[in-house]
């Protein structure tokens, strides 16, 4: 396929209202540029829609010229799943409303939002929903992958707290999905990774939180890992709906290099209970580092962002835990300290409560069992060392397999996760069920770029 768009093949999209970037054109080679500077990908069209009939004139174009089409929104995804060669990039990052009802507590959202543009409005009403650790993450590819986030053990996934969406389907039509329409359709969206059509706007419920939360971190010397990992599992074990943690090894953000053992948390209940239930987590051991207290919901949510700025180079990968034993945690500080990247971190995310409190089948997110998430984000900027990181990351992934259930989560596949084998890890017994819904919506299969379930 050539990567050149001819103008009298444009003539359908005479009536477009937005932009049509083709190579050589003013601002292509930024609009071609995602999140992860690993990703170098060249689209024949890249069309920058202002609303639901631009969607439509792109969607019927795609399929009347049989070009490849990805969806963008945020433009957050580290496998590049929103660009494509030689095909058109739907590029929704224009479209940036947010609309809140304070009073009935819901939020309309459409797909060019970020977590911190939304939780920056949600927030002036002491509000907010489940949404990603990192705050410029969009908000369209998070939810539709199932959306885990700081909120998910008193409020669930993103995803399980959608109420509708509006979505161009791949014949054109634009349709309302939810419980009472379009169910099927609504089922597919909440966490079957986007391939079903393109959604034009989201509407969540919100919920009490902030403005102000108790958050922050705790650091251990890396000598003091193997204790305080052990100690982190007892105590994440008992924790309560309002406490969320993960346990980090990552490297001091000064620039040295020194290797660390972190846990993260975010308490969203009263500040007295707050404390009594973060103490433990305060007292143990001699950390470097305690910062925990009292701060703002956006702040916490925007605490990783400097670990993870745009255009870095990036290969992350991840699977379940079925224990969370000493083995694994020597395995995991084994791998670590040879870790070539002074950016890099691993990650336990734990999950309990509300999220774990789901049947597997209410959604198409089938991740519902108590436990951990294992996440490799190996990060980088040296190109001349991607070999190096890639190869460090998957024998590091590799070297914990053996501890997996070999679930997976749809946001941290890699851009070489590809084929049925990661699908069925990512939506487990609700695979067959997506391909159904494939088949309803998309039977051409013309959203094939994400973890793609093919028609059954």
């Amino acid at each position: 396929m050539t990567s050149l768009i001819a103008d009298e093949a444009l003539a359908s999209l005479e009536d477009f209202a937005g932009e049509l970037l083709r190579p050589g054109d003013d601002g292509y080679d930024e609009a071609r540029r995602g999140y992860n500077g690993l990703i170098d990908r060249s689209p024949a069209l890249i069309a920058r829609c202002r609303g639901e009939a631009d969607i439509a004139a792109a969607v019927g174009f795609a399929g009347e010229a049989g070009l490849d089409v990805s969806i963008r929104g945020g433009g957050h995804s580290v496998a590049g799943r929103c660009l494509v060669d030689d095909g058109i990039v739907i590029d929704l990052s224009a479209l940036k409303g947010i609309f809140i009802d304070p009073e009935a507590r819901v939020a309309r959202v459409q797909p060019g939002v970020s977590w911190g543009e939304l939780n920056r409005d949600t927030q002036l009403h002491g509000l907010a929903v489940t949404g990603g650790l990192i705050s410029t993450t969009g908000v369209s590819g998070l939810t539709l992958g199932g959306g885990l986030g700081w909120l998910m053990p008193r409020y669930g996934l993103a995803t399980d707290n959608l109420l509708s969406a509006r979505v161009v389907t791949a014949d054109g039509r634009t349709l309302t999905a939810s419980e009472s329409e379009n169910a099927d359709l609504f089922w597919g969206l909440r966490g079957g990774g986007g391939s079903f059509g393109v959604v034009s706007s989201f509407e969540f419920q919100l919920h009490p939180v902030g403005p102000l939360i108790t958050g922050g971190l705790v650091a251990h010397p890396i000598d003091a890992a193997e204790e305080f990992l052990r100690f982190y599992r007892d105590f994440a074990a008992g924790s309560s709906d309002d406490l969320m943690t993960f346990a980090v090894l990552a490297h001091a953000p000064d620039g040295s290099g020194a290797k660390l053992a972190v846990c993260i948390a975010c308490h969203v209940g009263e500040p007295d209970q707050a404390e009594e239930d973060i103490r433990p987590l305060r007292e143990f051991g001699t950390p470097a580092v305690v910062e925990l207290g009292p701060m703002p919901y956006t702040v916490l949510n925007s605490m990783l962002d400097d670990g993870y700025p745009t255009g870095s180079l990036n290969y992350w990968k991840s699977g379940f835990l079925s224990e969370f034993s000493d083995a694994v945690i020597g395995e995991a500080l084994q791998r670590f300290a040879v870790c070539p990247s002074p950016m890099t971190s691993v990650l336990f995310e734990h999950f309990h409560g509300a999220v774990t409190r789901v049947p597997v089948e209410e959604t198409a997110v089938p991740h519902r069992e108590p436990g951990y998430n294992y996440a490799i984000t190996s990060v980088w900027t040296d190109p001349a060392s991607t070999d190096e990181n890639v190869e460090w990351t998957r024998e590091a992934f590799e070297a914990m397999e053996p501890f997996m259930t070999g679930r997976r989560y749809v946001n941290y596949l890699a851009d070489d996760d590809v084929g049925e084998e990661p699908a069925q890890a990512a939506f487990g017994t609700n695979f067959a069920r997506l391909a159904e819904v494939k088949a309803a919506y998309d039977p051409a299969n013309l959203f094939r770029q994400g973890a793609n379930v093919a028609p059954g």
